[in-house]
């Protein structure tokens, strides 16, 4: 939890390429806003301007071949998460909001870390300093199949070019370390991580994303 100037609540979901994770974020967030949350979601690393940037800039890779180190990977994902914090995600739970991000500081862990095999004390301290002692209540990790999530993920780049980007183009081994890596992080954190099996109707997991997060908030 972050520090005692909090007043809201966080919730963040993770999960590989195709998990849903960004629809259920949507859909959460507009159930809440109907039973009365004054509600902000938001993403990462699109959730400012800088971290637009820095996206554009991953998917511009995809479409070439030109590379970067996983370090220098690592690093941009934090430069683009300090500027989230600090400028969105800060502010919103000082003034008592429910702020629901679609990615935070364990996508860091699982792809940089488990995917890229990156240091992961290095990994906990560039997390440590972009998060300025911010961290979820609650971390709803989708688990889906590598195989799986990522034939969903590339059937709709084929619709749509331009969500291609360097990360989700990777290949299934690289994938199945980074679910490894997600799940690795739940059960490390099982009082803050819930994984839901995102392999079933989407329905479903949309039930047991929002019975989690009314949970957390009826605790409070």
């Amino acid at each position: 939890m972050a520090g005692d100037d909090r007043r809201g609540t966080f919730i963040t979901f993770e999960g590989g390429e195709g998990s849903g994770k960004s629809t259920t974020a949507e859909q959460a967030a507009a159930r809440l806003r109907e039973q009365g949350h004054d509600v902000l979601l938001t993403r990462e690393p699109e959730g400012t301007e800088l971290g637009r940037h820095i996206w554009t800039f991953f998917r511009e890779l995809a479409a070439t071949d030109k590379t970067m180190t996983a370090e220098a990977e690592l690093f941009l994902f934090a430069a683009a998460r300090a500027e989230h914090v600090r400028t969105v995600i800060a502010p919103a739970l000082a003034s008592g909001r429910l702020v629901l991000c679609d990615r935070f500081a364990d996508s860091t862990t699982a792809y940089q870390g488990y995917g890229r095999g990156v240091d992961l004390s290095a990994i906990e301290a560039a997390n440590l300093a972009a998060c300025g002692g911010h961290s979820p209540d609650l971390t709803l990790v989708l688990d889906v199949p590598a195989a799986e999530g990522l034939s969903r993920a590339r059937a709709l780049e084929a619709d749509d070019a331009k969500s291609a980007d360097s990360i989700g183009s990777e290949s299934l081994a690289f994938h199945d370390r980074v679910r490894e890596g997600f799940l690795a992080i739940a059960r490390a954190h099982p009082g803050r991580v819930k994984v839901v099996d995102a392999s079933g109707p989407l329905e479903g997991v949309e039930a047991a994303a929002i019975e989690a997060i009314e949970r957390v908030l009826a605790g409070r």
